[in-house]
């Protein structure tokens, strides 16, 4: 598979999560609290894609591969955690904005590890993005931030746990089919989000029977089909231009809450979604010229 193919692979992982905040908020409209959300999500994930790895052929992976796999599921259900706990103390715009700060947060993990330094091209595609987000998050329209230090808090270390999912991701049991890969990561991000959200509403028939809908679509949305998909596209294009192609999270956000939420997206907002998915196609021009540059 062509290496522009694997970065078109984690750009719709990153699309994925753009469409969780729609679902995200239709649950709370019904009345589901931020644990049984969270719990729901990844509960059905995790069950969908272990289903999934059972019924397809024998995968093979020693302990001491499946231990990490796991511990790096830690900070993959860590970040919905901290997001979603966010989201209750600073408006929704703001608390995106914060998490969005994970597209330097993972340059900066490549540079420190593995001596990569960024390109200047990486660095405008990362400055593009930055200021299509805060546009596209409807900051610049909105008259006094409700600013919670703590609130804020939570939204920059749900960006730094989701920097670090992506990266580990890209350099974590390389070898491991990536089905398989992505069980296991579900299932530490599972563990996780039980023990600090005590699954108590599992006994409470109803109410499982009535977040079941969205635990589904948010399951597989956030918990089945990202972490599979940066498993096999990750490991191929490193986790710099990883973090730079997740950016798509936000431009579907936004597009999901006008069309299906029916919000208001002002033309502000609309230019910062133009600026990220041109920060994005930026970033992968310049990948394919520097392919170019090697093959010749």
């Amino acid at each position: 598979m062509k290496k522009w193919n694997y970065a078109l692979i984690v750009f719709l992982g990153g699309c994925c999560y753009g469409i969780l905040s729609t679902f995200v908020k239709l649950a709370y409209a019904a009345g589901f609290s931020v644990a049984e959300v969270t719990g729901a999500q990844y509960l059905f994930g995790t069950l969908i894609t272990w289903i999934l790895v059972l019924f397809t052929r024998k995968y093979k992976v020693t302990r001491v591969q499946a231990i990490k796999l796991l511990l790096s599921g830690i900070p993959f259900g860590l970040t919905g955690i901290f997001y979603y706990q966010a989201l209750q103390t600073i408006n929704a715009s703001l608390a995106i904005i914060l998490l969005f700060q994970f597209v330097w947060i993972g340059t900066l993990f490549e540079t420190i590890i593995y001596k990569k330094k960024p390109t200047l091209e990486k660095v405008i595609a990362i400055i593009i993005l930055l200021f299509g987000s805060i546009l596209a998050g409807g900051v610049s329209l909105e008259g006094g931030m409700n600013l919670s230090w703590q609130g804020a808090g939570w939204g920059l270390l749900s960006a730094f746990t989701f920097a670090t999912f992506i990266f580990l991701s890209g350099s974590v049991g390389k070898n491991t089919a990536p089905l398989l890969k992505s069980g296991l990561l579900s299932a530490g991000g599972l563990f996780v989000v039980f023990l600090v959200f005590p699954p108590v509403y599992l006994v409470d028939i109803p109410t499982l029977i009535g977040v079941a809908p969205y635990g589904l679509l948010l399951g597989i949305f956030g918990a089945v089909l990202p972490p599979l998909l940066y498993s096999i596209g990750m490991p191929q294009i490193g986790p710099g231009l990883g973090t730079i192609l997740t950016a798509s999270e936000l431009p579907v956000a936004v597009s999901m809450s006008a069309l299906v939420l029916g919000e208001h997206v002002g033309m502000l907002q609309w230019i910062g979604v133009a600026l990220i998915l041109g920060g994005i196609a930026f970033s992968n021009v310049q990948l394919s010229k520097a392919k170019m540059m090697v093959e010749y």
